[in-house]
């Protein structure tokens, strides 16, 4: 990952009295160009007429790119501007793997809910008396969670930049222990859904504290790699959960089971964060907001990030980079509060972002799925697969599937960039709602049908809405509005999950399953649209850059 041209320079500025190009022959330059295209993964530079300084960016390497033209300077204003931070991956294991497991627990309770409401409503099998659950009382059980996490994200809005993302993650993992205890040993209905509830308060503080911790902790030419693992982890959840649930789908109060197996992960989760340090961005924000004394802030971010990269305590280059991030900070906010106010998230960039961030996880609910993922199993049933066994495994295969093609999105998103692959899966998504429609409309004698759609929905859906808009969400955000930009993005994603989940079961019988579908493909279009019109790339540029370029 490292730089090939420079080795590293910690100098503020350098000064060039003599531009490069000015003496180089016609020949050189054209020679110097073609390297420059060989190498401008690793280097960039631009020289001028004029003597000049070049600004070192704060945390990493200058990367160099000759140019010789006004109009070669525009280039090197886009994502290959960015630049390079020394690290080794194992230095950035555990600050992305702990939070991660918020995502892991979301993505469990997707999958263990999927077996777990055909265990519930089995005479022979849920172990209770009070199995038969009207469509209401199902919508429920299945969306109680997301309830949670509605109400959680509301929660997050006032209070996260207070809490910091480190402490936010483990009331979390408190919660995921505490909501899936009380599901796992519920004697009836009522604490059941309050078990739920609980557990979704956890999902609603994990999915807004999880990506700022990474994104804001991560170096920045990773953090696309990184936030869109956060996704691969939820899918793993939802694997996990399914495994769990084909396995217990036969035992007498399985359904037990199924949700009392988060507790102790959620417990290993916050012992996990509990030996993390905040966020160094986080720390320094808090500091220019007149938090606390300003040196005091310092030194902890200093330690925090020497602590993240692996460094010893003190170290010169995380003194430097915390140097240059107070610089970079006053400099962005010397005449504003630092801190954004509830209306401020409502107004110009931010709006920009909201419009961009929220839109994106606002289409990602409501072309269907929740409803595709939470009711995997019946429509499996439906489609064929009667025992409850059989679907349960095809949903295992199902998870598997997905984990794979997440896999795709987190090696290309840094790749190929988020709009290439949104484009192409949401394209995806559409063709499958149709295709689910067209099989309960007039396909229902090939099972195969249902099936196949399925894995397209999936597959689509891992390269773009999965993985990519919670990496939008992560990053498009200004600084001093992100805590709470985020919780509204995450308040929106919730919100219009809990609401399609808990009406898919009503509305799959008022219109019919193929009328549903339809619908949501129709929706799928219209989000293909404000993908192509409002939602820019952002593949390599920094947290700063997207705000300063893209947003202003």
């Amino acid at each position: 990952m490292a730089s090939t041209c420079l080795q590293p320079l910690y100098n503020p500025t350098v000064t060039l009295s003599k531009p490069p190009l000015l003496s180089l022959s016609k020949k050189q330059i054209v020679t110097a160009r073609s390297l420059s295209q060989c190498t401008r993964r690793n280097c960039s530079f631009m020289a001028r007429n004029n003597e000049r300084k070049l600004p070192l960016l704060p945390l990493g390497r200058l990367r160099l790119k000759v140019s010789a033209s006004s109009g070669e300077e525009a280039e090197s204003n886009n994502a290959e501007s960015a630049y390079l931070e020394e690290f080794s991956w194992s230095s950035v294991i555990l600050p992305f793997l702990f939070p991660a497991l918020g995502g892991l627990l979301f993505g469990y309770d997707i999958g263990a809910t999927s077996g777990a409401t055909i265990s519930l409503q089995s005479a022979e099998l849920s172990g209770t008396t009070w199995y038969n659950f009207s469509a209401v009382q199902l919508g429920l059980v299945v969306s109680g969670s997301l309830y949670g996490a509605l109400f959680g994200s509301i929660l997050a809005y006032p209070f996260a930049d207070f809490l910091g993302r480190r402490r936010e993650l483990i009331i979390a993992a408190l919660l995921y222990a505490a909501g899936g205890s009380l599901t796992a040993y519920a004697p009836g209905l009522g604490a059941l859904l309050l078990g739920r509830l609980v557990y979704g308060l956890g999902i609603g503080l994990a999915m807004h504290g999880a990506p700022l911790y990474i994104a804001e902790t991560c170096p920045p030419q990773i953090r696309g790699t990184l936030v869109s693992l956060k996704e691969l982890a939820i899918v793993l959840g939802i694997l996990l959960g399914y495994f769990v649930g084909s396995y217990e789908i036969n035992v007498v109060g399985g359904w037990r089971y199924m949700f009392g197996l988060s507790a102790p992960i959620a417990l290993l989760m916050g012992l996990g964060m509990w030996s993390l340090p905040p966020s160094p961005r986080w720390l320094l924000l808090r500091a220019i907001q007149s938090k606390g004394p300003l040196q005091e802030y310092k030194e902890k971010a200093m330690g925090a990030l020497s602590k993240l990269r692996g460094r010893p305590a003190g170290d010169k280059v995380s003194e430097k980079q915390i140097e240059d991030t107070i610089i970079s900070l006053k400099t962005a906010y010397s005449d504003e509060e630092a801190e954004g106010n509830f209306l401020e998230v409502f107004q110009g960039p931010s709006l920009k972002a909201f419009i961009i961030g929220g839109g994106l996880v606002l289409f990602q609910q409501i072309t269907g799925q929740p409803s595709v993922l939470y009711y995997a199993g019946s429509i499996l049933q439906s489609a064929g697969f009667s025992a409850a066994a059989d679907a349960a495994r095809v949903s295992v295969v199902i998870g598997i599937f997905k984990s794979l093609m997440t896999a795709v999105a987190v090696l290309k998103a840094d790749d190929l960039g988020r709009r290439p692959l949104l484009i192409g899966g949401v394209s995806g998504i559409a063709l499958s709602l149709f295709l689910l429609s067209a099989y309960y409309k007039f396909l229902g004698s090939f099972p195969f049908v249902a099936v196949a759609a399925l894995l397209l929905y999936v597959g689509c859906y891992q390269i773009s809405f999965g993985p990519i808009s919670w990496l939008m969400v992560s990053e498009i955000f200004p600084l001093r509005t992100r805590g709470k930009g985020i919780s509204l993005a995450v308040l929106t994603n919730f919100g219009s999950n809990a609401i399609v989940t808990f009406a898919f079961s009503p509305l799959k019988e008022f219109l019919g399953a193929e009328n549903l579908f339809l619908l949501f493909g129709a929706i799928a279009l219209l989000s293909l649209l404000f993908v192509v019109t409002s939602v820019p790339e952002t593949k390599g540029l920094s947290l700063e850059e997207i705000e300063s370029k893209i947003l202003k």
